[in-house]
Formats: C-alpha cells, structure tokens, sequence
C-alpha cells in the first residue's frame, strides 16, 4: 500500500470517528444524513495526504440504524409492515434485515410486531397482518408506508388518516400481496417488499428515530448502566419473551415462549439494540388492548450486554421516542439494528447480571 493510500485511510478513518459522534445531532431529510467535515490533522510530510487543507468529505449514514450508508445510495422512503406472531405464522421472514422493530401487546395475550425496513429491504416480507389502534401513533414518525391486512374498520380508518402511504391486503388487487401456499391461513399473507419500494420511492426518506453513540454507548460511568446476560419480558402470562447476550455474535439473541427464536432465513433472530419500555395499556375497544404510546415512563437501553435505566417520553404521535438517563443525558444506542419492547405496566422486566 502506498504512503497516499495510508494518509488517506487514516483521515476517512478519523472523519468517520467524528461523524459518529455527531450523528445524533444531525437532522435527516433525506435517504442519509450528509456529514461534512475539514481536516484539520497537519499533512505527513513521509504521508502526503491528497487535496487541498480545509477539503470537506461527505460521509452518508442510515437513519434509522446510524450505519454509514453506501456511497451514490439512494434517497427512499421506509417501510413499515406489521408482522404476524402467532405461532402458526412463524418463522417470520426477514425481520433480521428490519432496522427497527416494535413488539406490542395484542388480544388473547399474543404479541405482535410493527417492523420497519429502510437500509436492507428484502424483496418479500411476512406474514402480513392487521392493523391494531396503537399503530398510527408508532408508524407517524417514520412517514413512508404502513403495509397490513385490514382489520376492523375503525382501526383501518385511523390508520388511512395517518400522513403515511397505506397498503392494505383487503383493498389490493395490484399484485403488491399473495398468499403463500405453504403457510396455513390466515398466516399466509406476503408483501412484495421490492415491489412496493418502487411504486413508491418519491415518498421522503426517514428521520432519525434515536441518538446514536459507539459501539459501546453505556459505558460512561455516570449512566450506571449494568452487566446484562438476560432479559426477560412478560407480555402476558404464559408468553414469556427473553433476549440473552450472545458476545460471539456481538448480539442480542431472542427466545419465546421457552424455545429460540428462529427466522425463515435459519438464522435466531437478533438485535444490536434493544430497548425497554413500560407503558400504560388500555381497553376501551373491547378485547383489544390499545398500547399508549403518547406520554412518558420508564426505560431501559440494553447494548453490547449491559443495561442503563431511564426514561423514555414521546410528545405527539408524529414525535420519536426520547430516550433519557437517570443523570439527563441522552441514552444513545449503539449503530444497528433496534427491537422496542413496549411492555405494559405493571408487569416486572428483569435484567439478569
């Protein structure tokens, strides 16, 4: 390798450092965020570094993971979809390559998944289900689209009535949705995801959803943040959900209802970030629990296996989640991919050391 190619690995090397930091600070309105930066590191004379002193570099970086984005990536919107979780409708596709997925408290003591693709959108995603009255409040902040499979109608109306592209099963009959033959129904509906990005890639990319850090985020001795080998998750009685620390994989590894969680790729479903948060749970439509996801409560952020305690607060349904410390600063997530586990209160999450 040459003295230019070393000078010019260690200046991307240091802008890319210096982005991280500053990621969080930046708005997003577009497929990436653009970071420019001078370089103010004095020229090896044994290393001549190319271009002119005060030469800025573009460095581009996901949104919704805080991942450096490719560069000449193009600008486009995400996609949210909500995914099935009985178990009938396991193992789920791709929900490995989703950026950010929110786990939610559903009838009969199920759970039930709003994902969002935007960095790696695979080219089919399932199976799709319906909508539930928490949704739009979740969806909101992202804009782009919401794909599902109806629901009852005044769910469905919410949902229309949010300021996203919605794409719903019942209403298609572009091709954008097919039934699987070798799934049972109704845990059978499929998105053609590739499909749906390029009806749809004018729609405006997203916004950053969190604050980003480095690998290791929690390790500032002033967030307390804790050894953490297991967390555990009671949903509901007789659902239990857990993630155990994998150091291998340098990842977060899923478990439910006592057995590992495995995707249709073959792969244990996983996660960089995973983050805890307890809140309020309502019943004004019957058997159908509605998260409330508007307000503020406590919260955990579990990465690179250790947990710091916080809180978390979301002004509006179009406002991301704020994520807190117990000494005010921001709780930042490590670049990668996020679960949000959004566990009603009162139930106990535990965080084995």
């Amino acid at each position: 390798m040459s003295g230019r190619a070393t000078g010019r690995s260690r200046r991307i090397a240091a802008l890319l450092l210096a982005a991280a930091c500053a990621f969080p600070l930046v708005a997003c309105g577009s497929g990436a965020t653009l970071v420019t930066a001078p370089s103010t590191t004095p020229a090896d004379p044994a290393r001549p570094s190319p271009g002119s002193a005060g030469e800025p570099v573009g460095l581009a970086w996901f949104p919704l993971r805080g991942t450096p984005a490719p560069q000449g990536a193009t600008p486009h919107p995400s996609l949210g979809v909500k995914i099935d979780n009985h178990p009938e409708a396991r193992p789920q596709i791709a929900l490995n390559r989703a950026d950010i997925v929110f786990e939610e408290l559903v009838e009969g003591g199920l759970t039930r998944y709003l994902a969002v693709w935007h960095s790696d959108v695979p080219p089919e995603i399932g199976p799709v289900r319906s909508v539930r009255p928490m949704d739009p409040d979740l969806i909101t902040p992202f804009g782009g689209m919401i794909a599902y499979s109806g629901g009852q109608d005044q769910f469905v109306e919410m949902m229309l009535a949010a300021p996203v592209e919605n794409l719903v099963f019942d209403f298609d009959d572009t091709g954008l949705f097919a039934r699987a033959d070798e799934r049972p129904g109704p845990h059978d509906v499929i998105l053609d995801a590739g499909e749906a990005m390029r009806r749809f890639a004018s729609l405006p990319a997203p916004p950053v959803q969190f604050a980003y850090g480095t690998a290791d985020p929690l390790a500032a001795p002033a967030l307390a943040a804790a050894p953490t080998s297991r967390i555990d998750l009671p949903f509901s009685e007789g659902s239990p959900r857990s993630w155990e620390w994998d150091p291998a994989a340098s990842a977060w590894v899923r478990s439910q209802d006592g057995a590992p969680d495995v995707e249709a790729s073959g792969e244990r479903v996983r996660a960089t970030n995973v983050v805890t948060l307890k809140v309020g749970v309502e019943w004004p439509y019957g058997d159908v629990p509605r998260t409330v996801v508007v307000g503020t409560g406590e919260a955990w952020v579990s990465v690179a296996g250790r947990s710091a305690h916080g809180t978390w607060s979301k002004d509006s349904p179009g406002a991301p989640f704020v994520l807190t410390g117990e000494d005010g600063t921001p709780l930042r997530l490590a670049p990668g991919t996020t679960w949000v586990e959004l566990v009603p209160a009162p139930n106990s999450v535990t965080f084995a050391p």
